[in-house]
């Protein structure tokens, strides 16, 4: 009898996803990933407006990850022009999704055929098939619009919401949320690539509700403008808030200290590690994984797609002894 492949549901935006992602298409799972649709900056926001259509760079990105080509396919398909005023700062792969939305009249139909043609490893569901805009309430009672600008607040972010808060989200996202042997939330930015996912009506109760273990995989270093002094906790409480309900059940972090060189270059970011408040986790209720889960390169800590997705394997496998024993 053939052997199920592991149901695996990523749930970000911005280069975390995309990272884990390279990983996870090494092993045989069966992968979707949710993207975020709430960028505004850049040659996304630019095509947004100009097209009214929701942004394609996250979606490029978790595409080109998730993609088998030849490595000079995946570089021309991330190639980003800058010799041209009209051309500067876009990226071919986001002009190729545009063009493919004109013509198919769809954006989700748009990722489906370009995952074809770039023969990738799973499947990518936007959180929404149409624009949305992400604003942020911040502690001194003001309100920033767009996703691009909320880093730059000057007060602690209180909550995110999307307009229009009604977005239905897509059936695949759902059935693929009800169907998933193990959800991961994360990593990347808490306010403005994991929560906007959750906020999609139906997708974070949908969640909430699924039967696969739901994993917080935990960012490394805190982001200026939306996560300074965070720790895991409040990173995992922010999420909840913003949902309504406790749901998350595991959380992964790195379980070695970072260098010194490694904090005073972020320093200079205002960013620090994240503090891994391990008693107060405990206290949530939380499964606990410490793994080596870092890479430093040229100065920049990043999580290794590898470690994460070797580690994931054999927790999958030895969950499914488990529950055959």
């Amino acid at each position: 009898m053939k052997k199920k492949k592991t149901r695996i549901v990523v749930i970000g935006g911005g280069t975390g996803l995309s990272t884990v992602l390279r990983g996870l298409k090494l092993h045989s799972f069966d992968i979707t990933a949710i993207v975020t649709v709430a960028d505004d900056g850049g040659s996304s926001g630019r095509l947004r407006d100009d097209y009214d259509i929701p942004p394609p760079g996250d979606v490029r990105n978790v595409i080109a990850a998730l993609s088998d080509v030849e490595p000079l396919v995946e570089q021309m398909f991330q190639f980003r022009f800058s010799q041209s005023n009209d051309l500067n700062g876009h990226s071919l792969g986001n002009l190729m999704l545009t063009a493919l939305i004109e013509i198919t009249g769809d954006f989700n139909h748009a990722i489906a055929e370009m995952s074809k043609v770039l023969n990738v490893h799973g499947k990518v569901v936007p959180a929404a098939n149409k624009k949305v805009t992400l604003h942020a309430e911040l502690t001194d009672g003001t309100t920033i619009v767009g996703e691009s600008k909320i880093p730059s607040g000057h007060a602690p972010i209180k909550r995110v919401f999307l307009e229009p808060s009604n977005l239905k989200p897509l059936p695949a996202a759902i059935h693929a949320i009800e169907r998933a042997d193990f959800i991961l939330i994360g990593p990347g930015s808490l306010y403005t690539s994991i929560i906007p996912n959750l906020l999609v009506k139906g997708i974070g109760q949908a969640v909430v509700k699924a039967k696969g273990e739901k994993i917080y995989i935990a960012n490394l270093m805190t982001q200026q403008g939306e996560t300074i002094n965070y720790s895991v906790s409040q990173h995992i409480e922010a999420i909840h808030e913003h949902v309504g309900e406790s749901f998350i059940e595991s959380v992964l972090f790195n379980e070695k200290e970072l260098p010194p060189a490694i904090y005073a270059h972020y320093r200079e970011e205002n960013a620090e590690p994240v503090h891994f408040d391990v008693e107060k986790l405990t206290q949530m209720g939380l499964k606990i994984i410490k793994k080596e889960i870092a890479l430093i390169e040229d100065g920049t800590v990043r999580h290794d797609a590898k470690n994460l997705a070797d580690w994931l394997c054999d927790y999958a496998a030895q969950k499914q002894q488990k529950m055959q024993d």
